[in-house]
């Protein structure tokens, strides 16, 4: 046997590091914790609206500001940690990088003389909650991934806009130079009846320039206000079920909180097995230990008959 026990290869620090701070940033008291924190910052800046609370406890909120400040730089510190073994994965997650941008912001110095930026990046941490709360996180992800549609939704509608403007222009200027008098007041008067906002008054009043007017906004409403409208809830209803999809896919993927974390289970694996090896080279040593005549004198009294003492 040999005398030398083998080595199995230790886990890096940054693993450790990394197991033991999962094992907090997962925890369900985590969450939770931060989550309220997050809405006593939002209550706290609601009550800063108020020029006479502002005025009485300015020392006291401006104490409060920088204990929320200690505890989302403690939370982001800890997240970072928790991927020390991996840092990309902490950056592929988008709520992670929000999350460091809005904390990060507030140290820097051009930021902290303005007031207005600062009060706009705390204001940022409200939107942190939508983290917690998945439904919110799917209507978040549903609005950025209907932004492509959207945009073509907007310039089709501005097309569609200027084009009846031009012709409300054309037609009405002279008679209702209220709402058509120039191009900007006619693609003012046309987004508001795209709303269906004073139609009835705008109707009324086309009718008292000529019977035809009457094609005019039907014709616009139809398409404005009916097509344009259902086209775009129907791209935010494509997009809700596609971040749906994606957040049901994360749920499947991600580990049950509940399980052992693997480093913790390989560490007392190897530190009973560590144990045990030093107790046979313990024992081989001893062994190793007794004199050869002795030994030699334990062998025959063994192989000697029964009957003979």
């Amino acid at each position: 046997m040999s005398s030398n026990p083998i080595r199995l290869s230790e886990p890096s620090w940054q693993t450790s590091l990394a197991a033991r701070c999962r094992a907090v940033t997962e925890a369900r008291w985590f969450a939770v914790t931060v989550f309220v924190l997050i809405l006593a910052n939002a209550a706290v800046l609601g009550v800063e609206t108020y020029s006479g609370v502002i005025d009485r406890f300015d020392d006291e909120l401006k104490l409060i500001e920088h204990g929320f400040l200690v505890v989302f730089t403690a939370e982001i510190l800890l997240r970072l940690a928790a991927h020390a073994d991996r840092p990309g994965d902490f950056f592929r997650d988008p709520w992670n990088v929000f999350d460091l941008i809005v904390v990060a912001c507030v140290f820097l110095p051009a930021v902290r003389e303005n007031a207005t930026v600062l009060r706009l990046l705390r204001l940022a941490r409200v939107l942190r909650a939508a983290r917690f709360l998945p439904q919110l996180r799917i209507v978040l992800v549903a609005v950025g991934r209907s932004l492509p549609g959207t945009v073509s939704f907007l310039l089709v509608g501005g097309l569609l806009l200027y084009v009846y403007a031009m012709v409300g222009w054309a037609f009405f200027a002279d008679d209702d130079p209220e709402h058509f008098g120039s191009i900007g007041r006619a693609v003012l008067t046309l987004f508001l009846l795209m709303t269906l906002d004073g139609l009835g008054d705008a109707v009324r009043a086309g009718l008292e320039i000529s019977r035809w007017s009457i094609l005019y906004y039907t014709s616009y409403v139809l398409i404005a206000s009916f097509v344009l409208v259902n086209v775009l809830i129907g791209v935010v209803i494509t997009s809700l079920d596609e971040a749906r999809a994606m957040e049901d896919e994360l749920a499947e993927q991600t580990p049950p909180a509940a399980a052992p974390e693997p480093a913790y289970v390989e560490e007392e694996l190897r530190t009973r097995i560590d144990t045990a090896r030093r107790a046979l080279n313990e024992l081989e040593e001893s062994l190793n230990r007794i004199p050869l005549p002795l030994a030699t004198g334990v062998e025959r009294a063994a192989s000697a008959p029964p009957g003979n003492t």
